[in-house]
Formats: C-alpha cells, sequence, structure tokens
C-alpha cells in the first residue's frame, strides 16, 4: 500500500537552496530509515519527498510500518495514498460581465484589467495546449515572479507559450497503485479533457466563433481571460482493474510545486468524501497555499440532490457549488403510449428517419451471464446485440460516465438512446455530446419510461433533434448542500459550504483533441434567479444556503463589497484547535509553535455564514467585519428564520477609514410557544444603501442523542 507521511511545515523560504532541498529529502529517508531495514531500503521506498512548502513524503508501505510512523513525535499525520474523483460563450453575459457582447464600464473584467498578469494554476487532467484559449496572442512578457516549467519529456509533451506558461505532471501516487508506468504517462497533456475544460473556464483567451455542432456560438472566454495559466497534471485514467482518479501523494505534490512556482490562484475542481483535515490532501495543501497568500477555489461536488453531499468543507478554501446557466440545450421524447418528456442533449446525429423505433431497456437486453442492474446501467460487455440492434435503448444514469453508456448504445446497435436519472440524481440533466442521438431525462420521467415498458410487450419510442432555449429563468442548482456535520459526539465540525454558487452546467468551453467533445432587495440579488423566484435545487424545491450558500456570485460587485469578514492564520488555528486538535497536530499548518487560546468559541469563528446549532433556548455569537471601501455608516437587516427571533448588537457600525474593524453580536432566541423541528434559514445583511453584505444564517433545533 502507498501512503503519505505528513511531518507539517519547512523552515525554508520559497526558493529553496539545493542544500535546503538535500537536507531535507535525507531527513525524509532518516525517518523512514528507523522502521525499515535500513536508509537504504527507505530510499526505494519513497516516491515523493515534499521539500518546498509542504514537508512529508509519499511511500510504499507495509500496514505495519505505517502504523509504527504514526506514532513518532515528529509525524504529524499518516494517511492512505487514497483517489480522488474529477468532478463559455453565455456564463459571462448571464453574470453581468458583458452585453450583448459589449462590456460595460461597470464591468469587473475591466476593473481587474481582465486579470492581466494573475497567474492561475489548475490541478486536474491537463491541459490541451494546441487549445486557441491557450493562445498567446495580446499578452506581453511572462510576469517576472513566475518560477515554474513546462516539463517536455516526450513528443507528446505540452509547449508553452506566454499564455500557458507552466505544465507539470505528477504521476509516482498513481503508479504506485496500478504499477510500472509507460512513456505515455510522462506528460502533462490532456486526454480525458476535464482540465483543458476548467482551466480555459478560468482563464481561457479570447476566442470568436465558439459553438458545439454550431450551437451556443459566439465568442468564448474565461472568467480572467488576460490571466496566465499553468496545468498540474495529477488525474490519471483507470489502467485494467485499478481505479483511476487523482490520487493524494500526486494532489500533495502538485501544490507543494505550485506554490513554490509563484501561481496567485489555485482551482482545483476535484474531491470525494469528507476526511479529517490533517487526512486529505487538498486541505493540507490548501492551507499551505493561504498561508502563503494564494487563493484556492474548490469545486462543490456533484452528488447532489441530497444534503450532505459538498466536497471540499476546509473553511480556507472558497467552496463554489455549480448552478445551471438560462440557456439550455433541449430535446423531447415521445412514447408509444402519447407520452412527451423534455430531456437535454448535444449530440449531434439525429434519427435516419422520423419514425418511432422499438424501445428496450438495458436490462432486457442484458447479455448472458451478465446482470440486470450492470446491464440496465450500460455498462461495457453487459448488452445482447442481438436484442439490441435497431432499438432505442434505456440506460439507468450511474457508476459509469453518461457519454460512455452511449458509445456501449452504439456498438450494441441502437439507434438511439434515452438516459434515465435515478432517483438519487433527481433533476439535475447535463446536455452531453453523445455518439448517437440520445436525450437525458429527469427522474420521474425515466420512471414513467420504465412505467411504458412495463405496460405493454411492444414499446417505440422516438428522439428529436435538439435545439437551444434561452430563457428567462436561471434553473436549479446542480448539486445537493452541505450542512453542519454532527455526530452523537460532536456538532458544528465545518461551516456550512457551499460559500457561493457559480454557473457550472452545459458551461461552453475548451476540450482536449485526444477524444471528441462528446430596485434591490436585500435576498433577491443571490438567492433568486434572473426572473425573480426563487432558485431551486435539483429536486425542484426551493433551495436553501446548504445549496447555494451565500447565494449566486456577482462579480461586478465582488470588486467592491464595502465590507469583508477577515480570516487569518489565526483564526482558522483558533478554529482548530477549537475542534481538538494538539500542539503536536498544529503542526500539521504551521512551521512555529501555537498555544491554543484558553477560551475560544466555535460558534464565534469569523465565517461570513452565521450559526446557531443545539438551540434550546438563547445562543449569541459574534462576527467582526472590516471596512475595504469609503467611510460610511451600514444598517442591518435581518430576515429572521421561521420560528426564531434574531437580534444584532449594535445596529448600526459606522467606518471612519479604510482597514477600520467592527465587532457585532448576534442573538438567536426561540419564538415562545415555538418548536423548531427541523433546520430553519435566515439572512443577515449590513447595508450603506450602496454595499449589500449579506450572510446566510441558519439555525438547527436541539436534538438529544
Amino acid at each position: 500500500m502507498s501512503y503519505v507521511v505528513y511531518l507539517g511545515s519547512h523552515s525554508h523560504g520559497l526558493e529553496p537552496t539545493q542544500a535546503d532541498i538535500d537536507r531535507v529529502t535525507d531527513s525524509h529517508y532518516g525517518l523512514l530509515g528507523l522502521f525499515t531495514e535500513s536508509k537504504e531500503k527507505a530510499k526505494e521506498k519513497i516516491f515523493y519527498s515534499y521539500t518546498n512548502s509542504i514537508n512529508g513524503f509519499a511511500a510504499v508501505l507495509e500496514e505495519e510500518e505505517a502504523s509504527a510512523l504514526a506514532k513518532h513525535p515528529d509525524v504529524v499525520s499518516v494517511f492512505l495514498n487514497k483517489a480522488r474523483k474529477l468532478h463559455t460563450t453565455h456564463s459571462w453575459s448571464f453574470l453581468g460581465l458583458e452585453k450583448d457582447g459589449v462590456v460595460p464600464p461597470s464591468s469587473l473584467w475591466k476593473k481587474a484589467r481582465y486579470g492581466e498578469d494573475v497567474i492561475i494554476g489548475n490541478l486536474d487532467t491537463g491541459v490541451w495546449p494546441e487549445s486557441k484559449s491557450f493562445s498567446d496572442e495580446g499578452l506581453g512578457p511572462v510576469p517576472s515572479k513566475w518560477r515554474g516549467i513546462c516539463q517536455y519529456a516526450t513528443k507528446e509533451g505540452v509547449p508553452c507559450n506566454r499564455k500557458l506558461i507552466g505544465a507539470r505532471y505528477f504521476n509516482k501516487g498513481y503508479g504506485s497503485i496500478v504499477g510500472h508506468l509507460n512513456s505515455s504517462f510522462q506528460t502533462a497533456r490532456d486526454i480525458e479533457g476535464h482540465g483543458t475544460h476548467t482551466l480555459s473556464t478560468a482563464a481561457g483567451n479570447f476566442v470568436p466563433g465558439a459553438n458545439v455542432f454550431g450551437n451556443g456560438k459566439g465568442t468564448a472566454k474565461g472568467g480572467s481571460p488576460r490571466a496566465r495559466v499553468a496545468a498540474y497534471k495529477v488525474c490519471w485514467p483507470a489502467v485494467g482493474v485499478n481505479e483511476g482518479g487523482c490520487y493524494e501523494a500526486d494532489i500533495l505534490a502538485g501544490f507543494d510545486v505550485a506554490i513554490s512556482d509563484g501561481v496567485d490562484v489555485l482551482s482545483v475542481s476535484l474531491g470525494g468524501a469528507i476526511d479529517e483535515y490533517s487526512d486529505e490532501a487538498i486541505a493540507i495543501g490548501s492551507f499551505h497555499a493561504f498561508k502563503k497568500g494564494i487563493t484556492v477555489v474548490a469545486f462543490a461536488g456533484n452528488s447532489g440532490p441530497g444534503p450532505g453531499s459538498v466536497s471540499n468543507v476546509a473553511p480556507w478554501l472558497i467552496t463554489v457549488g455549480a448552478s445551471t446557466l438560462d440557456r439550455a440545450f433541449t430535446i423531447h421524447v415521445a412514447l408509444g403510449n402519447r407520452k412527451h418528456l423534455k430531456g437535454a442533449s448535444l449530440s449531434q446525429k439525429s434519427l435516419p428517419a422520423r419514425k418511432f423505433y422499438p424501445l428496450i431497456s438495458g436490462a432486457r437486453a442484458k447479455a448472458s451471464k451478465q446482470s440486470e442492474e450492470d446491464a440496465n446501467l450500460c455498462k461495457p460487455g453487459t448488452l445482447d446485440s442481438k436484442k439490441v440492434k435497431g432499438k432505442i435503448l434505456v440506460c439507468l444514469r450511474g457508476v459509469n460516465p453518461r457519454v460512455e453508456k452511449g458509445h456501449v448504445a452504439l456498438l450494441a446497435g441502437a439507434v438511439g438512446m434515452i438516459l434515465a436519472n435515478d432517483e438519487e440524481s433527481g433533476n439535475g440533466i447535463l446536455a452531453d455530446a453523445h455518439v448517437l442521438p440520445a436525450a437525458h431525462i429527469i427522474s420521474t420521467d425515466g420512471q414513467a419510461v420504465f412505467s411504458y415498458l412495463n405496460s405493454t410487450k411492444d414499446p417505440w419510442a422516438f428522439i428529436t433533434n435538439f435545439f437551444v432555449v434561452i430563457f428567462f429563468l436561471q434553473s436549479v442548482c446542480a448539486i445537493g448542500g452541505l450542512a453542519l456535520y454532527s455526530d452523537d459526539e460532536h456538532d458544528l465540525v465545518y461551516p456550512f459550504q457551499p460559500d457561493i454558487t457559480a454557473p457550472g452546467v452545459s458551461v461552453i468551453a475548451a476540450f482536449t483533441l485526444a477524444t471528441g467533445p462528446t430596485d434591490e432587495a436585500y435576498d433577491k440579488p443571490t438567492t433568486r434567479d434572473n426572473n425573480g423566484d426563487p432558485i431551486l435545487d435539483s429536486s425542484n424545491t426551493r433551495a436553501t444556503p446548504f445549496a447555494y450558500g451565500a447565494g449566486h456570485v456577482q462579480p461586478n460587485r465582488a470588486a467592491d463589497p464595502g465590507l469583508v469578514y477577515d480570516l487569518t492564520v489565526n483564526d482558522f488555528l483558533n478554529y482548530l484547535c477549537s475542534r481538538g486538535y494538539t500542539a503536536k497536530d498544529l503542526k500539521l499548518f504551521t512551521d512555529k509553535p501555537y498555544a491554543c487560546p484558553e477560551s475560544f468559541s466555535l460558534t464565534d469563528f469569523n465565517y461570513p455564514s452565521i450559526s446557531a446549532i443545539n438551540l434550546n433556548d438563547t445562543i449569541t455569537v459574534t462576527r467582526r467585519v472590516k471596512n475595504v471601501g469609503s467611510p460610511g455608516k451600514y444598517y442591518i437587516h435581518v430576515r429572521e428564520p421561521t420560528g426564531v427571533l434574531v437580534s444584532v448588537t449594535p445596529a448600526t457600525l459606522e467606518f471612519k477609514k479604510l482597514g477600520e474593524e467592527k465587532t457585532f453580536k448576534v442573538t438567536f432566541k426561540l419564538a415562545p410557544k415555538w418548536k423548531l423541528k427541523d433546520y430553519t434559514f435566515g439572512i443577515l445583511t449590513w447595508s450603506d444603501g450602496k454595499h449589500f453584505v449579506r450572510s446566510p444564517l441558519v439555525v438547527r433545533p436541539y436534538w438529544s442523542h
């Protein structure tokens, strides 16, 4: 088994000398040598030494060796090298950065000069450098602060330019699981496509005439189109029976190098099950980045619609939930019983003739010795082509990739595919570039299809061509939200996430050519759609802060927020102290000794979201805001959670200078004769008439264990 052994921080600066690196590496060999046959044996076992900002190593260890290492006083944590998962032309108009192709003077793009000379790093599947999104047209010299490189180990490597200024790959953690890697794995080139897509979404250059099969046509560009980008490939495909993914050892190596290279922002669209911070590479790496002034933005995951499904909950990350746009790529399914269902697709192909075709489920089309469950998911090798040929195949979403199901259907002879969500997937449907005529439908419509299949011996269906719809609504959030984790011993383990939401569904951006693309109310601006109606979650019910956090991102206002909830390294260390971290544990995050305060209430952690957990009568919390705008007086406005009385002291905050900080207290009290049964939500807003500084409120009643 391979493990990550974490030792804390280094005392040297961001640019260690070779002597510093040799000393650190030798210390790793020496430490592991205490638990192996010799120091030489330790050298064979270690495949990464983290020598820049992060102190530790990754090695192939026996379980007994890992257990013994974990008890050493210099070791903060030892955790398995687990795999983490990978979780436009219109987006920026939707966000108000441009209108009808024109950038207004109030746009954040103009104020921020389109992100000029900011360096954005991306931990993902790499990059396709030939994409026009990474053209360096119109850009000047590479910023002098950049210390990174382009690894060009083979002819399949990644050439850089003044836009794509860095590309590296990290595969040793992956290799420790799957075995020997040939030369095709020695490259940062993106074969899967996810990294190219996410990096171009963040900072792709201007690309006129971008479209998907002629649809959604316009000028594609990233959120910071003049920023420089660097790709750190830490995610790899499945090999044989071994699982692909983004392994902890490689993720931590990517963070360590990116921090040293000089990035300003790190984008991390990957994650998985939540672990303790000390056992999770993203939490560890992002804290080291935060200490160096690097902003880390991470995705909240795609595991909705149920609550508690968000990834990346460390409070020093900006966790972003994905929402839909006011644009859809729509396709319709007509069933033989005259039911018409609306779905999503970007399939370029249409049925060979406008007529109805026989309909069959994957389960009924299963090959011999295959399970109905696997066949219903349309896994490779599970279908009998004699049963499928010439028919429209119904596949259930889940387990294997959506587009792969279409490949399986096509290879089995299907003329089209209906991809049906299961109950867990709810109403989150996606427009994929399928290889055959296909429609992705919501779970209730999927049930209607299966009900029809079970009601007749001769089922038929037809799939229309897809078309683009621009509507006056922002539709549902694509993910389910995470509340506050609670167990029999602890409450309020994490501040609730995501922090904000932003467009993340059916976004047109770059893709690898290695594969095909197969009047202002206080709460209205961010928790309602662009028609003024409440944002819905993917179950088509009114969303809560557990789904959208503080609300939908408004980039133009972010340039002048007025007040901010400032958080320092010490704030985060106090937060960890309150969760029971000892001085030894804190070495995970700081290279200097830190004494925990004698008293620190986790409810007073200066997070923008405000929670009152286990409310039985009254709870008071404290927050601190800093003025980052002009002098002014801010007044409080509270939309109280149902059944809860909220008072704020003081009710006004007057700021006379830039950087001035003020403290206020929020008291939650149960309304007389009111019994709370579940979570309830509200909004607290400070405003000077121009700025609206908004915090979601969440209250949970006392639940006895």
